[in-house]
């Protein structure tokens, strides 16, 4: 069993699949270790770097991701070959080596195997050696491609944090894991099966893993990314969360084992200091600086160009099962039409499913100059938070989000539904008591959304006296209460907890 020591300064080691950036001082490599392939990667990226700052012995382990890391281990000759690999031994980076990382342009496959082949080889080699090597007094986990880690460091007498950032899972036999180089017998007690198991020798080829449900069961704490996502999960308000998953998040959550903290957006995206924006401002500049972007923004779109039109901006991907495309399209026409002599305007800057659909109304109405489609683009995506003054997230379930947070930052307000992360973030403006932060439906259809904008609209019509210090309010709330070390120090309490806890073994 590994003992807890140094509780000033524990050793924190979080484990990842993906992340954006890394502090320079945990290791010369930081500067190139990119791979993202949605939130969790920001997430982690913010995570590991407050930690950092703030001085906590914290390491974090990684796929090594050579192509996308752009190293060509093949080119390096000996000598080079020995500087680089002792970089990484010596820094608090630990990437887990495996051919099938090595090549790859992408976090995730398409396939479902090699997801799963990835999954299997990441997780043993954090368990089979980054672990031993590390030591930590403390693991955080990430998401069901780290879902049999919690098992093993239950078993080696090491606490352990799980975070769910979405509710997807795969399912594997003890077999298939041990194939893949992962002695699971020693924790196999400690994973959560399809049915429940009689014995090891009985469950082993036939009685599946679910690797998220894992996680969630034998991890010493759990938290969602939002806190009133975990509460909708546990009181079963989203039918697509399976019940195995929505069972054991309850049981760590009545047992006072689970919690939600709130994402932070990326420290790199505001208009003080985002490179992709034509120009600069701060909340007390954001009138003529928004104007600026605005026009720049419509100049390279082929919006029609007018500063002072109203602009919308759809920042999420187009996934109708959960990000409200519906709601759009069947409002689209309306809201162009209702306020078209204000000049109204709609960006969308996103794929999806759901793009056709849009693209086929533009054309049918000729909406051209005034409703964008375009696919994502990440500079234009960031030039569209400087344009705009509403974003639009009508999503029918949020485990956080963090575009409607970036928003405020540049003085966009978020529309949204009032649902898991945007309900945490986001509440409704009211420019007589200056409190408030956005506009909010809570009935999840077409006139909700409609209603919303039409509020979005009348703040909008609102004299520039009333209407411009309330913009600057927000900009100005929202990076004290929206940041990287806010997120930290919440994680920081966890783990003091977690620490502090005497440990239950299975």
């Amino acid at each position: 069993m590994m003992r807890r020591t140094n509780y000033k300064s524990p050793t924190i080691l979080v484990v990842t699949p993906e992340i954006t950036y890394l502090p320079e001082g945990m290791g010369n490599m930081a500067n190139v270790l990119h791979a993202k392939a949605g939130g969790l990667a920001d997430v982690s990226a913010s995570l590991v770097g407050a930690l950092f700052r703030q001085g906590a012995d914290v390491h974090v382990a990684l796929p090594h991701y050579r192509k996308m890391f752009h190293v060509d281990v093949g080119k390096l000759i000996s000598d080079e070959l020995r500087v680089y690999m002792s970089h990484l031994h010596n820094s608090r980076i630990h990437l887990a080596e495996d051919r099938i990382f090595y090549y790859r342009d992408s976090v995730y496959s398409s396939y479902s195997k090699d997801s799963f082949l990835q999954a299997m080889a990441f997780q043993r080699e954090v368990i089979n050696n980054i672990i031993p090597d590390v030591k930590p007094d403390l693991i955080h986990c990430n998401d069901w491609m780290t879902g049999l880690i919690p098992a093993a460091a239950r078993r080696m007498g090491i606490p352990c944090l799980f975070t769910v950032h979405n509710i997807h899972t795969h399912k594997a036999t003890l077999a298939q894991i041990e194939d893949r180089g992962i002695d699971a017998a020693p924790f196999w007690q400690n994973l959560y099966y399809e049915r429940p198991p009689l014995n090891y020798e009985e469950s082993r080829s036939n009685n599946p893993v679910d690797m998220l449900a894992s996680g969630i069961f034998a991890a010493h704490f759990i938290n969602t990314v939002s806190p009133t996502f975990l509460k909708e999960v546990v009181e079963g308000r989203h039918p697509f969360v399976p019940d195995n998953i929505r069972r054991e998040m309850a049981g760590k959550y009545y047992s006072g084992c689970a919690s939600g903290i709130l994402n932070s957006p990326d420290e790199t995206s505001t208009p003080e200091t985002d490179p992709y924006i034509e120009v600069k401002y701060d909340a007390e500049t954001h009138v003529k600086g928004k104007q600026v972007n605005k026009i720049a923004f419509q100049t390279r779109t082929g919006l029609r160009e007018d500063q002072n039109a109203p602009l919308f901006f759809w920042p999420s991907r187009l996934d109708p099962m959960q990000k409200g495309c519906s709601l759009l399209t069947d409002n689209l026409y309306n809201v162009v039409h209702k306020y078209w002599d204000q000049g109204l305007q709609i960006a969308i800057v996103a794929n999806g499913s759901y793009q056709p659909i849009f693209r086929d109304i533009v054309a049918r109405h000729d909406f051209y100059d005034r409703v964008l489609v375009c696919d994502f683009d990440e500079g234009l995506s960031r030039l569209a938070f400087a344009a705009s003054d509403f974003i639009l997230m009508p999503s029918l379930f949020e485990p956080c989000g963090l575009p409607q947070m970036t928003s405020q930052y540049f003085g966009s307000l978020p529309v949204v539904h009032d649902t898991g992360g945007l309900h945490d973030t986001v509440e409704p403006l009211n420019v007589n008591t200056h409190t408030g932060n956005g506009f909010l439906f809570e009935t999840y259809d077409d006139g909700g959304l409609m209603w919303a904008m039409d509020e979005a609209m009348r703040f909008w019509s609102l004299p520039p006296e009333v209407k411009e210090p309330e913009i600057s309010r927000v900009m100005r709330e929202s990076k004290l209460r929206f940041n990287h070390d806010v997120t930290a120090q919440e994680y920081i309490k966890i783990y003091e907890n977690m620490l502090a806890r005497p440990l239950v073994q299975h």
